[in-house]
């Protein structure tokens, strides 16, 4: 670069933003190029954590860290929550009145939860007879729920679809059926998930094993369920199709949408608040300034950490090619993998792109971590992989062996 230095800047200082913001200080001076990121509190919460928060296997203290603090030096922080994008002027309006222009605008603002959109969901009986574990309030209210809960149908129940990391009420319902079999009430407690899926899960080869699962656990499947209502005093749920199914203790994952400054930026998302984005390039569909990561992007692929952690390099790569004046070529195939702690100290592994179905196998490749299989070597796994994320991949570190696109070797081809 020559001349003034051209600006970046960084909505959302999560695991998107702040990857993306550190890798890419690494690669230009200061003097080169200025990166200002905003976001609107200082808490950085390992959300894959806040599963744990209900079944005391995991401290709220230790899965929340400064936000300002995992960025590199040399990266502005602006403690704001955001009003507004004019995407025609190239600024950024902050709640306190001050104005950020860019060159180049990376939207990483995530997804957010939207419980005011269930009628009753906030209602009478929040936080008594109806949580969420989608937050540190509602993890840690649950917990102590949880502790005195002997007797009784809980109901695990995902509204609508997309949300972040679509694995999550699975492994709820799994470490449920663990923590109240330690408790020696589990007999005396019914689980019901409750979905509006066809299956237990998007894709058919992993939906089929994880419902074999359910099912080997006394979990009670219900599907394609649409939440009309959310009865907290009545103690039941309320389908479109006026349907029922009562609880006494109801877990609840809220509507998802965009941030809310979305919806006051002319042009920049659709009707749920997320950003038009190129599946491959993750370059917006608004302006070939914006550039899009995680789960604020609409692509087609899960709004999990993992593809946030494999976009982020794609992402990196084109918007240094942007900022170079050369075209973009890094691509991004839609690789994630998940985790999904099935209780009693073992987990599932699953690897999957656009166009491939979770397989079993190993990875990455023909030695290594067992897919579509319980095993406590995944359970490890897990747990190890928050100290990664503190320490690797929140700096913008590579993973020797690791790399952005789906491996295929090791995989094994199956049918349903």
């Amino acid at each position: 670069m020559t001349g003034r230095p051209k600006r970046l800047v960084v909505l959302g200082a999560g695991t998107g933003g702040t990857l993306a913001a550190n890798r890419i200080r690494k690669h230009y001076p200061v003097s080169d190029l200025v990166i200002d990121v905003v976001d609107q509190n200082n808490e950085h919460v390992y959300q894959p954590g806040l599963l744990f928060v209900p079944f005391g296997l995991a401290d709220p203290e230790e899965i929340v860290r400064p936000r300002d603090r995992q960025l590199h030096s040399g990266i502005n922080y602006h403690l704001s929550a955001i009003r507004s994008v004019d995407v025609d002027a190239n600024t950024v309006l902050l709640d306190d009145e001050s104005v950020l222009t860019y060159d180049v605008l990376l939207v990483a603002t995530g997804s957010v939860l939207q419980p005011e959109e269930t009628d009753g969901l906030l209602g009478e009986g929040w936080l008594d007879t109806v949580f969420t574990f989608y937050d540190m309030e509602g993890a840690t209210a649950l917990a102590k729920k949880l502790a005195t809960f002997d007797s009784g149908r809980m109901v695990i129940n995902i509204v609508d679809m997309p949300i972040k990391c679509p694995v999550a009420p699975l492994e709820f319902a799994f470490l449920a059926d663990w923590y109240f079999t330690e408790r020696g009430v589990r007999d005396d407690i019914t689980i019901t998930y409750i979905t509006p899926l066809d299956g237990a899960f998007t894709k058919p080869t992993a939906s089929a094993t994880l419902a074999s699962l359910l099912d080997e656990k006394n979990i009670e499947l219900v599907t394609e369920f649409n939440t009309g209502e959310v009865d907290g005093s009545g103690r039941k749920l309320v389908g479109y199709d006026e349907s029922e199914i009562p609880f006494d203790l109801a877990v609840v994952v809220p509507l998802h949408g965009g941030a809310a400054y979305v919806e006051d930026s002319p042009g920049l998302g659709d009707e749920l608040g997320f950003i038009p984005t190129d599946n491959a390039t993750l370059q917006s569909a608004v302006r070939p300034n914006i550039f899009v990561l995680g789960d604020a992007a609409d692509v087609p692929a899960s709004k999990a950490g993992s593809v946030t952690h494999f976009e982020g390099e794609v992402l990196v790569a084109n918007i240094e090619s942007f900022l170079d004046g050369q075209s973009l070529e890094a691509t991004f195939d839609g690789h994630a993998n998940c985790f999904i702690e099935t209780g009693f100290s073992k987990a599932l592994l699953i690897d999957f792109n656009y166009e491939t179905e979770p397989l079993p196998g190993h990875y990455p490749g023909p030695i290594g971590l067992p897919l579509l299989k319980e095993s406590r070597l995944n359970h490890l796994g897990k747990l190890m992989f928050q100290s990664f994320y503190w320490h690797g991949l929140l700096p913008g570190r590579d993973i020797p062996g690791i790399g952005t696109d789906m491996p295929t070797a090791g995989k094994h081809p199956t049918s349903v």
